[in-house]
C-alpha cells in the first residue's frame, strides 16, 4: 500500500465511522461555494424545511433572486458577527430573523423545538477546495446546516506523517485570508490529527498558530496520567474523538453551550514610550478534560440529585475559571426525570475576579439573556436576597464564604447568636424560610484561598468549637470546608461541587467516592504530570538544586584558580553565617540563580 493510499485508508475510516455511528451525513465537492466558504444550497434547503412561512413570504417579495440575495445578507452577517452568532440567534434579512441552527434545550416540555432539533443536517466533506483560484484542499470539512465549523488535517504515521506534520501544514500553507480560515466568521476550530492524538486551534497566524492538546491522557482518572491517550476499542487511539466528541449531538452540545468569544483588554507599547488599551478576541473551544468533567459532574448531578459531594481534582494549568463558568451555567438549567429542575439556585465561592464578567458574557453568548448572573459586591443582604429571589447564578467572594455557609445550613442546626433588632430577624428568619425549601449547588473554587482573621472568626461562630485553627494559623479555604461538611454532615438540598489542584486528605474523605482501591477518590481528575507534559506548566523540579549542593559548588568555585579567591570568599561567607534570616538568604539563592541561569519560554494557556 503507497503512503498516500495508506493515509487515505486512516481518512475513509474516519468518515465511515462519522457516517454510519456519529449522525453526520456526506457532502460533496459540487456544491462547495469556496469563494464564500459555505455549502449555499444546503443553507436554503435547511431554512426552508424548518421556516416555511417565513422562507414563502420573502419567496413573494423576491421571486426567483432570493436564494442569492438571502446567501450575500448572510455572507456579511457572518463577517460581521461570526459564525457561532449566527449559528445560535440567526441573522437578519428584510427586518426578520431566520434561524440556521437549533439546539437541544434543558429540558423536554416543547416538543416543537424538539422536532427542530432534529432537522439540523450535520455534514462532512472530504478533498475540499479551501483556497479561492487554487487546488489545495483541506482533508476534512465538518458543516452545520451547510454552515463550516471545523476542519481537520488528517495524518497517518504509516505515511511517516503524524500530527505534527498536520500542524506545520496549517501554519505554512494555510492562507488566513481565505474565507474558510478566517477567524471566528467561517470555521470555529482547525484539528490536527493522527490514530495516537489530537490537537487544535481556534485561529491561524500563520507561523505563530499555537495548537493545544485535545487528548483524553495516557491513564484517564489515574494520579500517573500523562500526556496522550490510551488504547481504543475502534483500535486507533483518538476513537474517542471521532466516536464521542464529533457524535452528533456532542458536537452541537459544545457549539451551543460550550463554545463562546472572550474579550479581553491588554495594555501594549505604543511605540513611543508609553501604552495604549488593545482589545483581544479569542474562541475558546473546550479542553478534552474540561468537557469531560462538566458533562459527567452534570450527568451524575440529574441522576443523584441534591444532597451529594463532588470532589474536581484539576491541577493548575487546567483551565478551572472556563470549567466553572460551564459547570455553573449547566446547573443552573439542569432538568432530571420528569422535567423537574434540580437546582433553584447555583452560588460561586470564590476570589477570580474575571469569572464574574466572564461568566455574564459567556452565558450572554449563549441565551441572549440578561440578569442570569449576579455578582454580590455589596454586603450581606444583597445575598441573602440573591439566594432567594430566582437568580440563577450568584457569585460571592470567599470572604462571604461564612455567611453564604449561615444562611445555607441554617436548617442543619447552625446557630448564630447576633444582635439584631426585631425588624431584621424577622427577615432573617423570612430569608431562612426561604432559603430551607431551596436547592442549591454550591461550587467552590480554592484560587486566591486566602481568608481574613474576620472571615476566620465569622466561620468559628457558625462552627462552634468544631472549628479549629491549623497549626500554621488561621485555616485555609479547604480546611473550612472540611470542618462545616465534618460538622454538618450531607444536606439534602445542598450540593458541593469543590474544585482542587491538591486536595487534603481530609477533602478526599470527605467529598471524595470510593475508588477501585477502596479509598477515596476524586470524581474527576486531570493530573499535575498531565499538565505539565502537555506544556500548561512547569516542573519546578527538572532543574531543581537543594541548597547544600548549591554551597558545594561555590566551594568547589573557590577553590578554582580561575575564580578571583575574594569574590568567592565573599559569596562563601554570606551562606556560611548563620543570620537570623537564613532562610530569606536561601530563598534569595535559589531565586537568584534561577533567575540569572534561565530562561524560560512559557506557553500560556487558559
Amino acid at each position: 500500500m503507497s503512503p498516500q493510499t495508506n493515509e487515505r485508508a486512516f481518512e475513509v475510516h474516519v468518515e465511515e465511522m462519522l457516517l454510519q455511528r456519529g449522525g453526520w451525513q456526506s457532502g460533496t465537492n459540487a456544491e462547495w461555494d469556496v469563494e464564500r466558504a459555505l455549502y449555499p444550497a444546503r443553507i436554503c434547503a435547511f431554512l426552508e424545511a424548518t421556516q416555511p412561512k417565513l422562507w414563502e413570504e420573502m419567496r413573494a417579495l423576491h421571486a426567483a433572486g432570493l436564494e442569492n440575495l438571502l446567501i450575500n445578507t448572510l455572507v456579511k452577517e457572518l463577517n460581521l458577527k461570526g459564525t457561532l452568532h449566527v449559528l445560535r440567534h440567526g441573522f437578519k434579512f428584510y427586518g426578520k430573523t431566520f434561524r440556521l441552527a437549533y439546539f437541544k434545550p434543558a429540558h423536554e416540555l416543547n416538543e416543537e423545538v424538539l422536532a427542530l432539533y432534529a432537522q439540523n443536517q450535520l455534514t462532512i466533506t472530504r478533498q475540499v477546495l479551501c483556497h479561492p483560484g487554487k487546488h489545495d484542499t483541506v482533508e476534512l470539512l465538518f458543516s452545520v446546516n451547510g454552515l463550516p465549523i471545523a476542519t481537520c488535517e488528517v495524518k497517518n504515521p504509516g505515511t511517516g506523517q503524524s500530527w505534527r506534520h498536520a500542524v506545520r501544514q496549517y501554519q505554512k500553507d494555510r492562507d488566513t485570508r481565505a474565507p474558510l480560515f478566517g477567524f471566528k466568521t467561517r470555521a470555529l476550530v482547525h484539528f490536527a490529527a493522527d490514530p495516537d492524538e489530537v490537537h487544535m486551534t481556534t485561529r491561524l497566524r500563520g507561523q505563530g498558530t499555537l495548537f493545544l492538546p485535545f487528548n483524553r491522557g495516557s491513564h484517564p482518572v489515574e494520579i500517573q496520567c500523562g500526556a496522550g491517550n490510551p488504547q481504543h476499542p475502534s483500535g486507533y487511539r483518538t476513537g474517542y474523538f471521532w466516536e464521542e466528541v464529533l457524535q452528533r449531538d456532542s458536537i452541537l452540545d459544545i457549539l451551543g453551550h460550550f463554545m463562546f468569544v472572550e474579550t479581553k483588554e491588554e495594555k501594549v507599547d505604543d511605540g513611543r514610550g508609553g501604552q495604549r488599551r488593545v482589545t483581544k478576541e479569542a474562541v475558546i473551544f473546550p479542553r478534552y478534560h474540561q468537557l469531560d468533567a462538566v458533562r459527567k459532574v452534570v450527568a451524575a448531578s440529574r441522576e443523584e440529585g441534591p444532597g451529594r459531594n463532588y470532589l474536581i481534582q484539576h491541577s493548575a494549568g487546567s483551565g478551572k475559571t472556563n470549567s466553572i463558568s460551564w459547570l455553573s451555567h449547566r446547573l443552573s438549567s439542569l432538568h432530571a426525570d420528569g422535567d423537574r429542575k434540580v437546582f433553584d439556585c447555583v452560588v460561586v465561592i470564590t476570589d477570580r475576579r474575571v469569572l464574574d464578567q466572564q461568566l455574564q458574557d459567556a452565558i450572554y453568548q449563549i441565551e441572549h439573556a440578561q440578569g442570569v448572573v449576579k455578582a454580590i459586591d455589596q454586603d450581606s443582604k444583597q445575598l441573602a436576597a440573591a439566594l432567594i429571589d430566582g437568580t440563577k447564578i450568584v457569585i460571592t467572594t470567599l470572604q462571604k464564604f461564612p455567611f453564604v455557609l449561615r444562611g445555607l445550613l441554617h436548617v442543619a442546626g447552625a446557630e448564630t447568636q447576633e444582635k439584631a433588632t426585631v425588624e431584621e430577624k424577622a427577615q432573617a428568619k423570612a430569608w431562612e424560610n426561604e432559603i430551607a425549601k431551596r436547592r442549591y449547588a454550591v461550587i467552590v473554587d480554592e484560587a486566591h484561598s486566602s481568608q481574613t482573621g474576620e472571615t476566620a472568626r465569622e466561620l468559628k461562630a457558625i462552627l462552634g468549637a468544631g472549628a479549629k485553627d491549623d497549626h500554621e494559623g488561621e485555616a485555609d479555604w479547604e480546611d473550612q470546608l472540611n470542618q462545616v461538611m465534618a460538622s454538618r454532615g450531607q444536606q439534602p438540598n445542598l450540593s458541593f461541587f469543590a474544585f482542587t489542584a491538591t486536595p487534603k486528605g481530609k477533602t478526599l474523605e470527605l467529598f471524595g467516592r470510593p475508588g477501585s482501591s477502596g479509598k477515596p477518590e476524586a470524581f474527576h481528575l486531570y493530573s499535575m504530570r498531565q499538565a505539565i507534559e502537555e506544556g500548561f506548566i512547569l516542573d519546578v523540579l527538572t532543574n531543581y538544586t537543594i541548597y547544600s549542593t548549591y554551597y558545594r559548588l561555590l566551594k568547589a568555585a573557590e577553590d578554582d584558580p580561575a575564580l578571583p579567591k575574594k569574590k568567592g570568599a565573599r559569596a562563601l561567607a554570606k551562606f556560611m553565617s548563620f543570620h537570623p534570616h537564613n532562610i530569606e538568604q536561601k530563598t534569595e539563592v535559589m531565586v537568584g540563580n534561577g533567575v540569572k541561569s534561565s530562561f524560560i519560554d512559557l506557553r500560556f494557556f487558559r
